[in-house]
């Protein structure tokens, strides 16, 4: 089932009343249950791409349907019970206890005094059981690792219960094995929670190996499809303009000349 479908949709910016469009004609669906990963060389315009898709920008034109229901329909608050967003900004110094930051993906829910209920609770250890860091709860967030705040704005984004997660480069600053293990947590919770996980990334053959669907943007145009049919088509081939990397169909990873 689509939880987010677009249709010729035109994205960028206005530049001194002119508008600068980033890229175009897009039309892509993102279905419950989905791992997708979004792709593309530095400036291409992925950051605008999540960014308007999370309400946060406006589309140049086009249409995008949240729900079968037009974006722009949405209030603030509707949309933030729909769309659970997790972006790269380094978070404001503070005293909160992860806990404490977790509870904030419930702020769409509770009343103007802020105070949790039951359903709140559950939410929140839900989330921190998926994630697994009932270990970390009671220590300040400023004071944990970077992997492991990663992990703590995932379980914030699921205590918001959304039907739709959205990460913007969820693997900055790991390494390798971290990288790793983060996509196959990603994978196993858009499996076990029914929700689709929409995430950015520079990790392309990483993306290739374990996301359901890819949404690739370059110069010429946006596809989205499942990593082996945009292998076949050629799609990783024509990323990179440069002579140093090819993309091996065979092995289907990048390779360095």
């Amino acid at each position: 089932m689509n939880i987010l479908q677009t249709s010729q949709l035109s994205i960028g910016y206005s530049q001194k009343s002119e508008p600068k469009i980033v890229a175009s004609n897009i039309s892509i669906s993102l279905k419950e249950g989905k791992l997708i990963g979004l792709v593309g060389v530095n400036g291409i315009g992925k950051s605008t791409l999540l960014r308007t898709l999370t309400g946060i920008q406006k589309p140049l034109t086009g249409t995008i349907n949240l729900q079968e229901k037009p974006l722009e329909s949405y209030t603030s608050l509707a949309l933030a019970q729909q769309i659970s967003v997790v972006l790269t900004e380094k978070l404001p110094p503070s005293n909160l206890t992860v806990y404490e930051l977790i509870a904030l993906g419930r702020q769409p829910y509770t009343n103007w005094l802020g105070k949790l209920t039951a359903e709140d609770k559950n939410q929140i250890d839900k989330a921190i059981f998926l994630t697994e860091i009932n270990h970390l709860i009671n220590q300040k967030y400023s004071e944990i690792s970077d992997g492991q705040l990663q992990k703590v704005l995932i379980a914030r984004a699921l205590a918001q219960d959304t039907p739709l997660i959205v990460l913007d480069e969820p693997t900055t600053h790991l390494d390798l094995v971290h990288k790793v293990s983060m996509f196959k947590f990603l994978k196993k919770l858009s499996q076990e929670t029914n929700k689709c996980i929409l995430y950015s990334t520079h990790d392309i053959d990483l993306a290739i190996q374990l996301s359901d669907e890819m949404i690739v943007m370059t110069d010429g145009k946006v596809v989205q499809n499942e990593p082996c049919q945009l292998i076949l088509d050629g799609t990783f081939s024509n990323l990179f303009s440069s002579e140093n990397i090819f993309f091996d169909a065979e092995k289907g990873k990048f390779i360095i000349r």
